[in-house]
């Protein structure tokens, strides 16, 4: 069996992946925090003929002969680049500007972070996130307030109706990783600590390494789709080159099949 078959069929197949990754960059283009992805690709394994620098007629053979097998997805990688700020005027909205995560506790008790900043209020006056999610440290807005503020340094503070001065009621801490890319995505806007991240240091907004915080602002997804429209294009002419060497390996094949002795 002619080896281009095969070799090529991988070609498609990571090809095929490299769509699934853009598309889902595409599905969440207004996805609120949403970070985007990129396939990284590489060759595989190496079919030696004639080895570098093995001697022949007397004579080293200067580069020798080999044939490669095809290519894969090494990795798919999450870009944290900030995405476009937009102005909501929502006073519970915050969008960070720059480095850093916040931190929300999941149901299972375990800590998720997340670029989002649509925040809520449930029902016992807790900020939490659009799933429901509480900050953590939690912050808890009293009730009968007329303005919350959110300073740049995540200082929570509120004014109650009669009062003319206002009160702090919390601090919104950032979360940052030495390797952000090695978390793991859970869905949701939601990314959970792995063994490859790191593990999470928690810092006052503004503070060295941490970013700040805009209040009635949310940051969008940082898809630039003319970009992913490109990597469209490109990655569906590098899936249909790939089953052109398919169909000209099987011409080749019939060729071979066609042969009178």
């Amino acid at each position: 069996m002619i080896r281009a078959l095969w070799t090529a069929s991988t070609g498609m197949e990571a090809q095929q992946l490299n769509m699934d990754v853009i598309a889902n960059n595409l599905a969440n283009v207004n996805s609120t925090g949403f970070k985007k992805s990129r396939a990284d690709f590489q060759d595989i394994l190496y079919q030696t003929e004639k080895m570098t620098g093995a001697t022949s007629g007397g004579t080293e053979v200067p580069t020798g002969i080999q044939v490669g097998l095809g290519a894969r997805v090494a990795a798919v990688q999450k870009v944290f680049t900030v995405g476009d700020f937009r102005q909501t005027g929502n006073e519970l909205d915050v969008a960070i500007e720059g480095i850093g995560f916040f931190g929300v506790t999941l149901p299972d008790g375990s800590e998720g972070y997340t670029r989002a900043g649509a925040f809520k209020k449930d029902s016992t006056g807790r900020l939490v996130s659009s799933d429901g999610y509480p900050l953590f440290p939690e912050v808890v807005i009293p009730d009968n307030i007329t303005k919350i503020s959110i300073s740049q340094n995540g200082t929570v503070e509120v004014l109650q109706d009669g009062s003319s001065s206002p009160t702090e009621v919390g601090t919104i801490n950032l979360v940052r990783f030495a390797n952000p890319a090695g978390l793991n995505s859970m869905g949701r806007n939601i990314f959970a600590e792995t063994s490859t991240s790191g593990t999470p240091v928690t810092g006052t907004p503004g503070s060295e390494g941490y970013g700040t915080l805009s209040q009635g602002y949310l940051e969008g997804s940082n898809v630039n789709i003319m970009e992913e429209m490109v990597n469209m294009i490109a990655g569906q002419r590098a899936y249909e080159v790939n089953s052109k060497a398919i169909k000209t390996a099987d011409e080749m094949l019939q060729m071979t099949n066609q042969l009178v002795r």
